[in-house]
């Protein structure tokens, strides 16, 4: 968590470290920062705390975070931008002179964090190392600092994650309400007008209810019927109108317009009734879901859940990527990852990664799924779970879980 940044800092041996980024949503940067997204660059020597640097036009969302704040203003930039006009190589040089004694960064190592523009930061990375010797850049591209550090939240992200989540499944429900309350033509759900109610309509009443609860839909939600819920990250064709008897596959996953937190859940719904296969994989993959809940044990490597599906899913036949590596039907993806400022943060949880272990304060989702596109159907059914104080698992995705959605209109 947030307050292991130090001791992390320490061990990969940074004496400060840099988060870049610009406009755009930058996780490493909600991170420090609380989530106050301002159009910022971070520095923070070890032992000392997060310094924000930005433009006078974001100084007022940046001071939000209670955070220092620097602006270019107060370090003159403006010179700079006058002298070396025709020389951007320079320029950039001569900030970053003024930015290092600012923040009193002048030796050592620093870590170099951050999203946005890759090509521009590794331009920037190269003329730094070369300006500047008593400076080491340094990265990281696996099990970095920052996925270290939010591998556990603290009781202030765990109370944002809880209200994300709230608000998340109460839209999912709106979803199930607003199909029901439609019928049937033949095995067509219609509108009041006879139309078609269609994939594009119902993704459209959900990102209304979305805004509503001051949520966005950034990833761009999947609704996946028939056979391109057989298909994982299938998001659905909006012009496919919805029947009944055929599986969707819903998964959601908004975010939090104000802090940047996420929610991620799952449903499968079949609408009017299920076909018999269909149930059939419903119910096997409930029983492995539910294997995974009572296998969470604060201290255990999480791998152990993931072998625990395996054996419940291969057991009832369906070829797994432990029996039968690289498969591409039947239950082919890991069990869960975790989750916050990020879709996917730490841990994960599969069974070709034995590091990660089950930790109080870790919140992380629980997903099996079965997918068979040429036989017309795909299950997942997922929640997102947090461990308390006492090592107790607790669901942040309360919505039930029933397979038939019935119509009412």
């Amino acid at each position: 968590m947030k307050s292991d940044i130090d001791r992390l800092m320490a061990e990969r041996n940074l004496d400060a470290l840099i988060v870049f980024g610009g406009e755009t949503p930058n996780a490493h940067r909600a991170y420090l920062t609380g989530g106050h997204e301002a159009n910022a660059t971070l520095f923070k020597k070890r032992g000392g705390p997060v310094a924000m640097l930005t433009n006078s036009m974001e100084v007022e969302n940046a001071r939000l975070s209670g955070l220092p704040v620097t602006t270019y203003n107060e370090l003159n930039l403006h010179e700079l931008w006058a002298q070396y006009a025709e020389d951007p190589d320079m320029l950039t040089v001569k900030s970053y002179e003024r930015y290092f004694a600012h923040f009193g960064i002048v030796a050592g190592r620093v870590g170099v964090y951050g999203f946005g523009n890759l090509g521009g930061s590794w331009e920037t990375l190269k003329l730094l190392s070369q300006h500047f010797p008593a400076l080491e850049f340094v990265g990281e591209s696996q099990d970095t600092l920052f996925d270290a550090a939010v591998a556990t939240k603290d009781a202030d992200e765990i109370r944002l994650l809880k209200d994300v989540g709230r608000r998340t499944n109460l839209v999912m429900q709106s979803v199930w309400d607003f199909i029901a309350a439609h019928r049937a033509e033949g095995n067509r759900v219609v509108k009041l007008n006879g139309e078609p109610l269609t994939i594009g309509d119902v993704k459209r009443f959900a990102r209304g209810k979305l805004m509503e609860y001051d949520l966005e839909d950034p990833e761009g939600m999947i609704f996946a019927q028939g056979r391109d819920g057989g298909f994982p990250h299938s998001h659905g064709e909006d012009s496919e109108p919805l029947e009944t008897g055929r599986a969707i596959v819903f998964d959601f996953f908004p975010r939090d317009m104000r802090t940047g937190y996420y929610h991620d859940m799952t449903r499968t719904w079949s609408i009017g009734h299920a076909t018999p296969e269909v149930q059939k994989a419903y119910d096997e993959v409930m029983t492995a879901f539910n294997a995974a809940i009572a296998g969470i044990k604060v201290g255990e490597r999480t791998k152990k859940l993931q072998e625990a599906v395996l054996d419940v899913l291969e057991e009832f036949g369906h070829p797994t990527s432990r029996s039968e590596p690289g498969t591409t039907v039947g239950y082919t993806h890991s069990l869960g990852h975790g989750l916050g400022l990020a879709i996917h943060e730490r841990p994960s949880i599969t069974h070709m990664r034995d590091k990660d272990a089950i930790e109080i304060g870790a919140v992380f989702t629980i997903e099996p799924g079965v997918y068979y596109p040429d036989r017309g159907f795909g299950i997942r059914i997922e929640d997102t779970v947090t461990i308390a104080e006492d090592g107790t698992v607790e669901n942040l995705t309360p919505m039930h879980k029933e397979l038939i959605l019935p119509l009412r209109g």
